[in-house]
């Protein structure tokens, strides 16, 4: 007797069939948030959240980006936004390029206690933002640059730069050493053979990196609240300050919009090299 199987299509309608259930479930939240942002109050108060608006309003991006109420003063996130701007570009490509030159250097200009260094570092990206808060405060206080962009920069770039370096060398640690012999015999030193050599052939874990570093920098809380003066905080903390505020009717949509606009950036990112991100993991993985 034979047996029956099943057709592939119906295999296919399956699998395609709970991945958009899921799609939908995880998209949901998105979606309330951006119906509720387009609301009016009064829209907000009488309908569903789940169903569009009748009459779409760009009001509450308006009031959000331009004349919110921070705290207890009338500010927009607009500032805060290109104070996030201002400290996370800097603190990206200081952090990706140390890692870059630490990750060559671990992996293959060897030098005595390499190993220890790396494992230092390493233990680095265990270490939880609480515990070094203190330290980091007495550290900018001695720097005079507490409360400014400047010093949150530094503490991004000095914490980042463990996750950038484990990134690096798991990538150069599976490049030939055949390119690096060629690249001696051709009387490159360390300077010219990573940048002529190695980093054109590290672009996929350079993407992993800035997408890995500008992601968490930007969402980045903690370090925002506790070294950022009144006009430097990150858009997290004008964000939390904004939904937080108990001042007059809560406005729900102009809510929404600020979650909105302090997330497009890091979406922005994600939609634009999300694919050049998976490629990059998935190098790393086959080399390292």
């Amino acid at each position: 007797m034979a047996r029956r199987t099943t057709p592939k299509w119906l295999g296919r309608a399956i699998i395609y069939a709970v991945l958009s259930l899921a799609a939908l479930i995880y998209l949901a939240p998105l979606v309330v948030m951006i119906f509720t942002s387009l609301k009016s109050d009064a829209e907000i108060r009488a309908g569903n959240i789940l169903s569009p608006p009748m009459t779409p309003s760009l009001d509450p991006w308006a009031s959000a980006w331009g004349s919110a109420c921070i705290s207890v003063r009338c500010s927009g996130l607009s500032g805060y936004f290109i104070n996030s701007v201002t400290m996370t570009i800097p603190a990206v490509l200081i952090s990706v390029g140390l890692g870059a030159c630490n990750g060559f250097a671990l992996a293959k200009w060897r030098f005595p206690g390499a190993d220890t260094v790396f494992m230092l570092m390493l233990a680095g990206c265990f270490i939880p933002f609480q515990m070094v808060l203190i330290p980091l405060a007495k550290v900018l206080g001695f720097l005079h640059l507490s409360g400014t962009l400047l010093g949150l920069v530094l503490v991004h770039s000095i914490y980042g730069v463990c996750f950038t370096t484990l990134f690096f060398r798991g990538f150069f640690v599976g490049v030939s050493e055949e390119i690096l012999k060629a690249a001696r015999i051709d009387g490159a030193g360390f300077w010219a053979t990573f940048r002529h050599v190695m980093l054109p052939l590290a672009w996929p874990i350079v993407v992993v990196s800035v997408i890995w570093q500008f992601t968490g920098i930007w969402n980045e809380f903690l370090f925002g609240v506790t070294f950022s003066g009144a006009d430097t905080q990150p858009v997290t903390v004008a964000l939390n300050n904004l939904v937080s505020t108990t001042t007059g009717t809560k406005a729900y949509n102009v809510d929404m919009a600020a979650a909105m606009i302090a997330a497009l950036p890091t979406l922005f990112v994600y939609v634009v090299a999300g694919r050049f991100f998976l490629r990059g993991l998935m190098a790393g993985a086959v080399k390292g």
